[in-house]
Formats: C-alpha cells, structure tokens, sequence
C-alpha cells in the first residue's frame, strides 16, 4: 500500500473538479469539508464514502487527486490482490493515520469479491476446511464497522469502470455516502478543457472559431469521448485551429462507431 502527499493546488486546476462541482453533491461534500476547521479532535468526526465509477479517462484518478488537494489529506493506494487474509487488512488499515484518503482502484478487477475465492481457486463452502483469502465480508466489514470506528477525519473512495460488475452487498444504501458518475466529455466540459489547454474564453473561442464551435457541440452528443482524450487532442499541436480540426475529426470517427453499434443492435448506453 503506497503513500503520498496531496500535490499543491499549482498542479491542479479546477477542472479536475468538472462537472462534479456544479452538483448538490458537491455542496454537501463541501459543506462536510469545511465544517473540518471549526471541530475539535474528540468531537466524534463523521467517515465519509465514495464510489467513483465510468468509463476510462473520464477523471476518477484525477477527482482524487483534487479531493486530496483540497483536504491537504495524504493518500494511500490499497492493491486488493496483495491483500493476503481479512486480518492483513486489518493491520494496514490500523497503520493509517487520520486526516487520510483510502483509495481501492478498479475494484471490480482488484479481486474476485463476490466468489470468495480460496487457496486452489476453490469455493467457499461449510464442509471446506481451506483457509479463504480475502473475502467480501472482510472488505464489507472495513466499509461498516473498522473504518468508522477508528481514526478520525478519513475518506474511503472505491473506484470502477464498471459498477454494474459490482456484489450488490458494495451497492445497497447507506454503506456508501455517494455514487459519483464520471461521465463522458459533454460540450460544457469541452469549454472549460479549451480554456485550461489553449488559454481561450468562451468568448473569444465563440467569435473567432464559431463554426467549428458549433459543429463540434453538435458532434460531442453521444460521441463517447473522455475529457482525457479532448485534452491529448489539445495537447498535440500548438495552432488552435489545428488542434480544433484534430478533435472534429476524432468525434466525427467516435459517431460513426456509436451509430455502427447502435444499428447492429450492441448493448451501448451513452452517458452524458
């Protein structure tokens, strides 16, 4: 389990905060940070839970680097497959100290939760007399019970591309504080990305490219493309127009495949 200082707000722009920031859910995530200062260390300080969960690229890692900047908490990185047994578990967590961020990434492919596996890649079972690993009871155990009891001032965060490969026990109401989407990049991230990486307003990008403008908010609708890639697209040239061009035609490529799947009938849903 690794360990690191949050980086300085100079390494973190706002938008790592888009579109969450805009939300309710954010105001009262906010409201719980701030009423931080004002309490005093025996007063009992509430945990908090989250699970960050959408497609690759859409900013989990980088909503936790925020958090983390934000709270000035240090972060520790938990691989679930090191975990050997519940009680190795236990002993990391007991090593955390307050003021912390716990991350579990990619929890859907961290471990095979939901079958409890065991040593051979056996099942658990009443009449098997095989120790079992790391198992979901361990982990739910962590979430309800060890992590409210000890410590104060701490955040666990889950992240998943793919929530819908979750055990429902992760799930239900009340074991996590909030269910965060990360969706793809809408058009409203897409202004907020080209002031960040070219340095252009709202203003001066509507006056100066309002075609492109236009054709790209009429492409980005469906396109399932992440903020990650719109900012690559900036990134690869210095001519805005260049890089403007570059990202019509990668939306153009994204619709076309959207529209492909969609006639041959594939399981797709489109976040936005």
């Amino acid at each position: 389990m690794g360990r690191g200082m949050p980086s300085t707000s100079s390494t973190l722009p706002p938008s790592l905060l888009w579109p969450w920031r805009r939300s309710r859910r954010w105001r009262l995530w906010q409201t719980w940070t701030d009423s931080l200062a004002g309490r005093s260390s025996t007063s009992g300080l509430a945990k908090r839970g989250y699970l960050l969960y959408g497609p690759r690229g859409t900013g989990k890692s980088s909503l936790v680097a925020a958090m983390a900047n934000y709270l000035k908490f240090d972060v520790y990185d938990l691989q679930l497959s090191n975990v050997a047994a519940d009680s190795d578990l236990r002993d990391l967590l007991l090593g955390i100290g307050n003021r912390s961020i716990l991350v579990i990434e990619d929890i859907d492919c961290s471990i095979h939760l939901p079958d409890r596996l065991l040593v051979g890649g056996e099942t658990s079972s009443k009449n098997s007399n095989t120790k079992p690993l790391f198992t979901l009871s361990g982990l739910l155990n962590l979430v309800d019970r060890l992590w409210s009891s000890c410590g104060d001032e701490r955040v666990i965060i889950f992240t998943t591309n793919h929530v819908e490969k979750l055990d429902p026990a992760l799930l239900r109401p009340g074991r996590m504080d909030m269910h965060i989407h990360m969706s793809y990049c809408t058009f409203h991230g897409f202004k907020i990305l080209v002031e960040n990486y070219l340095g252009i307003s709202e203003t001066d990008l509507g006056r100066c490219h309002g075609g492109v403008l236009a054709e790209i908010e009429r492409l980005i609708v469906g396109a399932e493309v992440t903020p990650a890639e719109v900012a690559e697209e900036f990134m690869k040239d210095e001519d805005y127009s260049v890089t403007l061009h570059g990202l019509v035609q990668l939306l153009k490529k994204r619709k076309k495949t959207t529209e492909k799947k969609e006639e041959n009938g594939d399981d797709l849903t489109v976040e936005i």
